[in-house]
């Protein structure tokens, strides 16, 4: 392995598909798209794109970095699926990162990761205690705020798996329950034959 790993990041989590391949302090590619829907189908050429910018090919890279959340509770899914799957089939460690370690790496300044939310809400970070909340906008009074964006997220979560020891399999943060409501339709029948 070399001294400087190079990882594979990529974030699904808001409403963008984002990548970048990262060695040390070099990018060698980085793309974003926003779009509010079709990021499963999107992600996988889109990491062919930015491996082919870069110049290397899939058993080039030493690990891959994945956007586990808050946000977005199937983008965060498709994020986590494709980040298990791609260091499975690899044999390379995957580090999940959370949207407040990638947007303090990507932004690297003072402040608090503020990350949008439904409703007008954010979600934060509790400096003292570390725990995440879903917050309302009055308590974001006073406070210096550092945002993701779609163009930086997938450096910053790539500079954070560089540096991170391996270790469990990324798994999605969520803060709030899902939107969806269970279906109100009668389960199938199972017949017995």
């Amino acid at each position: 392995m070399r001294s400087e790993p190079r990882v594979l990041a990529f974030d699904t989590s808001a409403a963008h598909c984002a990548a970048a391949v990262l060695q040390g302090d070099d990018v060698l590619a980085a793309h974003s798209e926003d779009m509010a829907r079709g990021q499963a189908e999107r992600l996988m050429p889109l990491l062919d794109e930015v491996l082919a910018q870069a110049g290397l090919g899939w058993r080039d890279l030493d690990r891959i970095g994945a956007g586990i959340g808050p946000g977005n509770f199937t983008g965060i899914r498709i994020s986590v699926a494709a980040a298990r799957g791609l260091a499975l089939g690899l044999g390379i460690p995957a580090i999940g990162v959370t949207g407040f370690d990638a947007v303090a790496a990507a932004e690297r300044g003072p402040g608090t990761v503020c990350i949008p939310a439904p409703r007008g809400q954010v979600y934060l970070r509790d400096p003292q205690t570390g725990t995440p909340r879903l917050a309302d906008a009055a308590d974001l009074a006073g406070l210096t705020l550092l945002t993701p964006q779609a163009g930086t997220i997938a450096l910053g979560i790539a500079r954070v798996a560089a540096t991170r020891a391996p270790g469990p399999r990324p798994a999605p943060l969520y803060i709030k329950p899902a939107d969806a409501a269970p279906s109100s339709d009668l389960p199938p029948v199972i017949l017995d034959a």
